[in-house]
C-alpha cells in the first residue's frame, strides 16, 4: 500500500468542513484535488462511489477517497435517490416539496457510501440516516436538502442543527467513521 496522504477528491466546502473534525479525530490528513468526480448512472451509491475512487485513482495515481449520496424518499418509491445533487439542481427543494404535497407518509432514508482506491485495495463503506421530508423549507445552516430533511428522532432540521449536532448523527458521518475505521486499522498493519 503507498504511504501517500490519501485524496479526498470533492471541491464541496460544506462537504470539508462537515469531515475536517472527523479526520482530525481520527488523526488522519487528507489533500484535496480539483480533479471532478465523475459519476457513473447506477442507482446505488455504492456503485458510482466505487467507480469514481477507480477513476480518480487512475488518474492522480494516489489513494483516494470519493462519496456519494442519495436521498431516498419512500412516497415517491425512492426518488430522486442516487440522482439527489441532480433533482437538487433541478427542482431544489420546493419541487420535492410539491411532490409530497398530500401525502401522510413523508419519510425518507439519507444513505452515503465512501469509495475508497490506492490500486491494492477497492472498498466501499456506506453510513445511512432515516428521517423525514418536512412540509417547508426550515433553517439556515447546512446545505442541500438539510432545510427540508429531518432526522428520525429529532424534531429539527439538519438546516436548523449547529454544525456538530449535525455531524453527529449524519449519514455522511457514518459512512465516513466506518471508512476511518478501517484505514486507520489498515495503515497501523502496514
Amino acid at each position: 500500500m503507498s504511504r501517500d496522504r490519501p485524496v479526498l477528491v470533492t471541491q464541496n466546502r460544506h462537504k470539508l468542513e462537515e469531515l475536517r473534525p472527523l479526520f482530525d479525530r481520527y488523526g488522519v490528513l487528507y489533500d484535496t484535488t480539483d480533479v471532478e468526480k465523475i459519476e457513473i448512472r447506477s442507482e446505488r451509491v455504492e456503485d458510482i462511489a466505487l467507480a469514481a475512487a477507480r477513476h480518480a485513482y487512475s488518474i492522480l495515481k494516489r489513494p483516494v477517497i470519493v462519496d456519494d449520496t442519495g436521498l431516498y424518499i419512500l412516497a415517491l418509491d425512492g426518488f430522486p435517490g442516487s440522482y439527489a445533487a441532480y433533482v437538487l439542481k433541478s427542482i431544489g427543494n420546493n419541487g420535492i416539496l410539491r411532490l409530497l404535497e398530500g401525502r401522510s407518509d413523508r419519510s425518507a432514508v439519507f444513505v452515503t457510501a465512501v469509495g475508497y482506491c490506492d490500486g491494492v485495495h477497492l472498498r466501499s463503506f456506506e453510513g445511512e440516516v432515516k428521517g423525514s421530508i418536512g412540509t417547508a423549507p426550515a433553517g439556515e445552516g447546512g446545505f442541500g436538502y438539510d432545510p427540508v430533511f429531518i432526522p428520525e428522532g429529532a424534531k429539527k432540521t439538519y438546516a436548523q442543527m449547529s454544525l456538530e449536532e449535525k455531524v453527529g448523527m449524519s449519514h455522511r458521518t457514518r459512512a465516513f467513521a466506518a471508512f476511518l475505521d478501517w484505514y486507520v486499522d489498515m495503515v497501523d498493519k502496514s
